[in-house]
C-alpha cells in the first residue's frame, strides 16, 4: 500500500481519476485522534493488498474538505472509479481499516435497508468478549466504529463516566451504553432477528 502526500484538490483528482479505488484521509497534525487514524492506516500498510491511499494534513490543504461532506477530522474518504462513495470518521483500529480495503465493510446502499444506527464498541486488542462481539457484529452487517480504550485514555474516561464502568467490552447503541456482550439487548436494540 502505498501512502501519498497530497496538497491540494485538483493534485488529489489527480491521483483519483485513474483508479477503480482510492483513499483520501483528512487529518489535523498534532491532534491525538488524527495522529490515531494515520497511525492505524499506516499500520495496514504491508498487510493489504495493493491500495492508494492519499493523506492530507488540513493545516495545510483547506481545498479539499468543503467540496465533500466532511464536518470533522479525521475523515478517511473512499473513492470509486473517480467519484466520491463512502466516509469513515474518526479514528478507528487497524483492523477496521483493513476490512474497508479490503471491501469487507458492509455499505447501506439506498432501497430498503433500515438506517444504520449509530454504534460505538469500546474494546481493547487482548479482550476475547470484544472481538466475540466484533465478529457478531461483523456477520449480521452491524457497521461499528471500534474504539481501542487501552490506547485513547480519552476516550476510556469517556467510557467510564457513560457506564460507570472500566470493563470492556461496551457498546454504545444510539446513545444506550450496553456493558458486555449481551446479546438479547444488542439484538433488540438494532433489530437482529435472532
Amino acid at each position: 500500500m502505498d501512502i501519498i502526500n497530497v496538497n491540494s484538490h485538483n493534485e488529489m483528482l489527480g491521483h483519483i481519476s485513474n483508479d477503480k479505488k482510492a483513499y483520501l484521509l483528512l487529518f489535523k497534525k498534532g491532534s491525538d485522534a488524527s495522529e490515531c487514524a494515520l497511525k492505524n492506516i499506516q499500520s495496514v500498510n504491508n498487510t493489504s493488498e495493493k491500495v492508494e491511499i492519499m493523506v492530507a494534513d488540513v493545516n495545510n490543504v483547506r481545498d479539499i474538505h468543503p467540496n465533500y461532506p466532511v464536518t470533522s477530522v479525521p475523515s478517511l474518504l473512499e473513492f470509486s472509479n473517480g467519484q466520491f462513495v463512502n466516509l469513515y470518521k474518526g479514528c478507528n483500529d487497524g483492523q477496521y481499516y483493513k476490512s474497508i480495503f479490503e471491501n469487507t465493510v458492509f455499505e447501506v446502499k439506498g432501497g430498503e435497508e433500515k438506517p444504520q444506527k449509530n454504534v460505538v464498541v469500546y474494546s481493547t486488542p487482548s479482550c476475547s468478549w470484544c472481538n466475540t462481539l466484533k465478529k457478531y457484529l461483523d456477520e449480521h452487517k452491524i457497521r461499528y466504529r471500534n474504539v481501542d480504550v487501552s490506547t485513547n485514555q480519552k476516550m476510556a474516561e469517556e467510557m467510564v463516566k457513560k457506564s460507570g464502568q472500566q470493563g470492556v467490552p461496551q457498546t454504545l447503541i444510539n446513545g444506550e451504553i450496553i456493558v458486555g456482550f449481551d446479546r438479547p439487548r444488542i439484538n433488540r436494540l438494532l433489530g437482529i432477528k435472532a
